[in-house]
């Protein structure tokens, strides 16, 4: 799909705002709004989030994006395995360079 960072982005700001557009969610992630669409696809997929469109939006096009029980359990479990990543890096960097 794509790296755990940008999915671990695009999953945090859907939990935070469930009703941010594609465009929103994009800018927050710092990622393409095609890139975007993409992963929200992917996590619809593959059952990490939902979608609802919004009863009383004047705007039809309009979804609020769910996060599933699924979707919440593999949030954790990428952000573990990103924070690890990161603290390897660390290491390996302060191992390169001690002072």
């Amino acid at each position: 799909m794509y790296d755990q960072e940008t999915i671990v982005k695009v999953l945090n700001h859907l939990g935070k705002s469930p009703e941010s557009s594609q465009r929103e969610i994009a800018e927050r992630a710092g990622i393409s709004l095609g890139k975007a669409n993409f992963v929200i696809q992917a996590l619809v997929g593959k059952g990490m989030i939902k979608t609802e469109n919004f009863l009383n939006n004047k705007n039809k096009l309009g979804y609020r994006y769910i996060l599933t029980s699924k979707g919440a359990k593999e949030k954790v479990k990428i952000t573990k395995n990103f924070i690890k990543k990161k603290m390897e890096e660390y290491e390996a960097l302060l191992s390169e360079n001690p002072e």
